[in-house]
């Protein structure tokens, strides 16, 4: 963790910079949207910073690289959800769960932790479908299954029980949750009721998920030991 600290200084210094700058919502402009999409786009930095070979053999990172960049553009796309443009945010988000999923990887399985994600993901659903309405109905549907399946499979590559995790693998699993909690947020207030301190919470826990993601790409242990032992 700490030979990786140096090479985040500049998601926190932009992190810094967007919570600072509080721009208003209210009047979306491309320089809004800048500000809101440099702490991902540092990220980005973060990740090319350890060499494209390592991009190029680590494909779970590439899978994480390439999920970011649908996030900064989902992004942009949220800075102007007033003017029609939040299904499209909906969409890139939708394909950036799909390329976590697949960077986590498929193994192993653990069907109790699915089951449990598949639960959760359901008791959010029903609560949210009574607000819902138009093409909203099956969207969300479809984000809710798409992200509770993420969440399931950065869940089940932590094994605390066996003695077979790494920080990587725990850091995908907070990433995770930390996802949902901040979409779950962002449901509630566009759907539901106006949650209080909604842009903060989900800012926070948007920004922190991202961060321990793109963490979680790093290999600080060889990944042909961790094969055997799991």
């Amino acid at each position: 963790v700490k030979s990786e600290g140096p090479k985040l200084v500049p998601f926190f210094k932009a992190t810094c910079v967007y919570f600072v700058l509080w721009l208003p919502t209210s009047s979306p402009s491309w320089f809004s949207a800048l500000i809101k999409c440099l702490p991902i786009f540092c990220l980005w930095v973060f990740l090319l910073a350890h060499g494209i070979n390592f991009l190029v053999s680590h494909r779970s990172a590439s899978r994480i690289l390439a999920g970011l960049i649908f996030s900064a553009v989902g992004d942009a796309f949220l800075i102007w959800q007033e003017q029609g443009y939040f299904i499209h945010g909906l969409l890139m988000f939708g394909i950036t769960h799909i390329l976590y999923s697949s960077a986590f990887g498929m193994k192993p399985l653990d069907l109790k932790a699915g089951l449990l994600m598949g639960v959760v993901s359901s008791c959010c659903y029903a609560f949210l479908y009574s607000y819902l309405s138009g093409p909203f109905t099956y969207l969300v549907a479809v984000y809710i299954a798409l992200i509770g399946f993420m969440g399931w499979r950065a869940v089940a590559g932590v094994q605390l029980c066996n003695d077979l995790w790494t920080w990587t693998k725990l850091s995908a699993c907070v990433g995770a949750m930390l996802f949902m909690v901040s979409d779950l947020t962002i449901a509630l207030n566009e759907f539901c009721f106006p949650v209080p301190y909604s842009r903060f919470i989900i800012m926070a826990t948007y920004y922190a998920a991202q961060m321990l993601i793109a963490l979680s790409a790093v290999e600080t242990r060889d990944e042909e030991d961790f094969r055997k032992r799991s």
